[in-house]
């Protein structure tokens, strides 16, 4: 028997080193998130190991599965914890160790292993840590598998049969590092700022980027958990700026920083600009279509109109669907439709074969966009972007406000806007042509500005984005009207960024 998880143990007691604790709020729709040791203990995490293992057999798949952990001063501790819970519930573990989370997807298909477990806090601040998990490659959890762990988890419902078993695979990164690099090399010498913030991706960048004829300039590519100048966000505009600095400083021709865990990846330009992700997707999709006439692409709904309205991309023949954000969730649906990549708004890019295998890697990400620069020898990366269809765009945008309200306070949102809308009243000015409702609220104006209010899947915060194809001035006004009502919810705090 093991004991049930309990939310309310506190630190220094004695009860806190012989019982687990679990906040349930740690479980979120796709991966589960805690505060190491606030909100989840050793013991914790242990009960995870085992309601994972058992959700696992329930599931009737081989009892095998992939973990790894990334580079913070108690990841490898929170992983043996997990590992011994899914051995209690008889798992075989097949620990590849120090690894970013692509490593790990890739390490289910190298080693013919159904399920995944991979401890992490992506770009969170240091004193997070997490698991991403799967059983069914090259997918993740979704909310259903969320929601069936978290009540075997927390009900204690645990399958303690053992017979489980620990193997340790100590040359994946090598066998994962060698996969990228097998390929023709560049034809072009493209200087490359490669910035980690510090983080996982920092063990690995240098070589994969060199690996394929690139010239690198590394920057915070040391590991450091304390994460001293920002964290390996490639959306923070700390990073960015460092990044640009950095390009400013060595004439390099491109800027790609990888977040903490290297499933996503950044671009800065040679002209010290960030191009967000949306809009490096649309650049990505042009030079996939242009290769793969008729391509079937998948954007979620932070993302720019480009997508269905630039002239080369329907020249090209492609089509591009629509989807929830959330890398869950675009990776099934990129998976479903069979389309050669999808793209979320915060960076997870997924490409099917010939491409990829299907899953989220910063470095397959980075290595797309080199080829993308290597295809047009006579354009930067400054070219190719104002090549686009002008938009004013804004970066994601993150109040403050807590797991347990967040999505309450959507909800209020969204009957807001909709009273607005239903008595004819206008917004920036502005009739409003639609409310598109699948994920919070996506509200378009006559002239085709949009903004976006939804609750983040994985932080406790909501997520502020809009963007206007006609002129800045129409894209401040949409993010007034929100930020004006955001400012008056009392459950709402400070932004991580604002316009």
């Amino acid at each position: 028997m093991f004991p049930k998880p309990r939310p309310d143990l506190m630190p220094n007691t004695a009860e806190f080193e012989r019982l687990p604790l679990i906040k349930p709020t740690g479980f979120r729709e796709y991966d589960a998130r805690w505060l190491f040791p606030d909100h989840i203990n050793l013991m914790g995490f242990q009960a995870l190991g085992l309601g994972l293992g058992t959700f696992l057999r329930q599931s009737d798949i081989e009892p095998k599965i992939v973990v790894g952990h990334d580079y913070r001063a108690y990841s490898q501790s929170v992983k043996f914890a997990l590992v011994n819970g899914l051995m209690a519930a008889g798992m075989n573990v097949y620990d590849i160790g120090l690894a970013t989370t692509p490593m790990t997807y890739f390490s289910q298909f190298e080693l013919d292993i159904p399920a995944v477990a991979m401890i992490t806090a992506s770009h969170n601040d240091n004193g997070w840590s997490g698991v991403k998990m799967g059983m069914d490659r090259p997918l993740t959890f979704g909310p259903d598998e969320m929601s069936a762990l978290k009540e075997i988890t927390l009900d204690a419902r645990f399958d303690m049969r053992g017979g489980g078993s620990y193997e340790l695979v100590p040359d994946m990164a090598r066998r994962y590092i060698d996969n990228l690099v097998n390929r023709p090399k560049l034809k072009n010498k493209i200087k490359v700022v490669a910035a980690c913030g510090n983080g996982t991706a920092g063990a690995f960048a240098e070589e994969i980027l060199r690996g394929i004829g690139a010239e690198v300039i590394p920057m915070d590519c040391n590991l450091d958990y304390t994460f001293p100048r920002y964290n390996p966000n490639p959306e923070d505009m700390k990073m960015l700026a460092a990044m640009s600095d950095k390009i400013a400083e060595t004439g390099a021709a491109v800027g790609l920083g990888f977040d903490g865990d290297g499933d996503r990846c950044g671009v800065v330009d040679n002209e010290g600009e960030e191009i967000f992700a949306d809009k490096v997707g649309v650049m990505l999709a042009r030079d996939i279509s242009a290769r793969f006439p008729d391509s079937q692409f998948v954007a979620d709904v932070k993302s720019t109109g480009l997508f269905l309205t630039d002239p080369v991309l329907i020249k090209n023949g492609a089509k591009t669907n629509y989807w929830k954000t959330g890398h869950s969730y675009i990776k099934r649906q990129t998976h479903a439709l069979g389309a050669i990549a999808g793209f979320e708004k915060s960076g997870h890019y997924f490409f099917n074969p010939p491409i990829g295998l299907g899953y989220d890697d910063g470095f397959i990400s980075a290595l797309a966009i080199l080829d993308m620069l290597d295809h047009n020898p006579g354009k930067t990366m400054a070219d190719l972007k104002r090549d686009l269809p002008q938009t004013w765009g804004s970066p994601t945008m993150s109040p403050d406000c807590p797991d347990e309200l967040k999505y309450d306070v959507v909800e209020r949102g969204i009957a807001h806007f909709k009273a607005i809308a239903e008595a004819g009243g206008t917004l920036a000015g502005q009739n409003i042509k639609e409310l598109i409702t699948v994920n919070g609220i996506r509200i378009v104006l006559e002239d085709g500005t949009w903004g976006l209010l939804r609750a983040s899947s994985n932080t406790p915060q909501l997520v502020v984005v809009v963007e206007s194809p006609t002129s800045e001035e129409n894209k401040i006004a949409i993010f007034n009207e929100i930020d004006k009502w955001v400012g008056q919810q009392p459950e709402i705090g400070e932004y991580n960024q604002k316009l």
